[in-house]
């Protein structure tokens, strides 16, 4: 069933554990996310960051795409979420992440996003709030959550992007929350977008404490959330490094730091580039262990991008020749059923992982059941 992000993560911190929430590209990942989440009893949080909608709009130059393909987008991930988890056993939210402005917002939520991410932590402060409280009013007259940034993370995903980290000031966060009435805030502590975190990443746990702490004295009722968490796997980069790829520079956020991080207030965390290196290592295997592929008239486009961009790790670098299988799930005829399988198996491995690892396994049956009216109605009778 797709439920509001609310309920999972009031869950969540009765619970005491931490909610991975998983960034997908394509129909087969959004998938093999529901089936993993699924064998583990897990609640599921897919995620679409405002740019993947654009390339699940068919999009190769995501980077620059237009708000109809966005629409698309939206509307492709929305219908393969509904296909594989309208009728499963687990609550699963289809989240919007990092959202740029209210034309995202909106088609993100016309697709059938149960929850969205609105990033305005590059603006000023006011401005910040006033885009973010925006949001806040348009989603949950329609029983969608919103989640929202203060302070600035370092390091690149997509087109977000920071050379320095500003910390989140727990008393601004307060402030930021009583004003917007978001449900969820993203918290600047110490983490990084993108792959190249630096060795030995030790996170500032007092900020997620002490955010914590001041909204908890305010009565204020708001889960934070850490971005930029992906563990980076040693030895999936050193797979795909042997594989032919070249991935250099790749550092993670230590899972023991993460772990310390969630009985400190942290909720929900974010994992993209796990789940990016596990795929593209599953598809420069698939090449090596069967090199006919490479002349597959099916994929065999793929295996060309593969080797040309040796230094990429995002799949989406290499899956533009296969468009009508991550748009809509089409697979032809088995060369592209291999690749699917690949992809999936690779989706499944980073996120069982990270299921175990963050505590949320065997979680589903303790979310209420809250549907987008229903949540609606809630909004509407607490003045949210």
């Amino acid at each position: 069933m797709l439920v509001p992000l609310k309920p999972v993560l009031d869950a969540a911190r009765r619970g005491g554990y931490a909610q991975g929430a998983f960034n997908v590209n394509a129909v087969c990942q959004a998938k093999a996310v529901i089936e993993i989440n699924e064998t583990f009893r897990s609640p599921a949080i897919l995620q679409g960051a405002d740019l993947a909608n654009a390339f699940m709009g068919g999009r190769a130059d995501f980077a620059n795409g237009t708000v109809e393909d966005k629409i698309a987008g939206a509307r492709n991930i929305g219908d393969a979420v509904r296909r594989f988890g309208e009728d499963s056993p687990i609550p699963i939210v289809l989240h919007l992440d990092h959202g740029r402005d209210m034309a995202s917002v909106k088609a993100a939520i016309a697709g059938g996003y149960t929850s969205v991410m609105i990033d305005g932590s590059s603006l000023p402060f006011e401005e910040n709030m006033e885009l973010t409280r925006e949001v806040v009013l348009y989603a949950h007259e329609r029983g969608v959550s919103v989640e929202g940034e203060l302070g600035v993370l370092a390091g690149v995903e997509d087109d977000v992007s920071s050379l320095t980290s500003t910390y989140t000031n727990p008393l601004a966060a307060t402030e930021f929350v009583r004003n917007t009435k978001v449900d969820a805030l993203a918290i600047s502590y110490g983490t990084m977008h993108g792959a190249s975190k630096g060795k030995d990443v030790k996170l500032r746990r007092e900020i997620p404490i002490a955010v914590r702490e001041c909204l908890l004295h305010e009565g204020l009722d708001c889960a934070l959330v850490s971005h930029g968490s992906s563990t980076v796997p040693r030895y999936i980069v050193d797979e795909i490094n042997a594989l032919g790829g070249s991935v250099s520079n790749a550092h993670g956020i230590p899972i023991a730091e993460l772990k310390a991080a969630i009985p400190c207030g942290i909720s929900k965390i974010n994992v993209d580039t796990d789940i990016r290196l596990a795929v593209t290592r599953n598809l420069r295997e698939l090449f090596e262990r069967r090199p006919e592929l490479k002349g597959s008239e099916s994929i065999g486009g793929v295996w060309r991008l593969l080797d040309e961009r040796r230094d990429q790790f995002d799949p989406r670098a290499f899956l533009p020749p296969v468009f009508d299988t991550v748009m809509h799930g089409v697979v032809p005829d088995d060369d592209r059923q291999a690749l699917v399988d690949a992809i999936e198996r690779g989706v499944r491995e980073a996120v069982g992982t990270l299921i175990v690892e963050f505590g949320s396994f065997g979680k589903a049956p303790l979310i209420e059941r809250v549907g987008l009216d229903e949540m609606a109605e809630r909004y509407k009778r607490a003045g949210l």
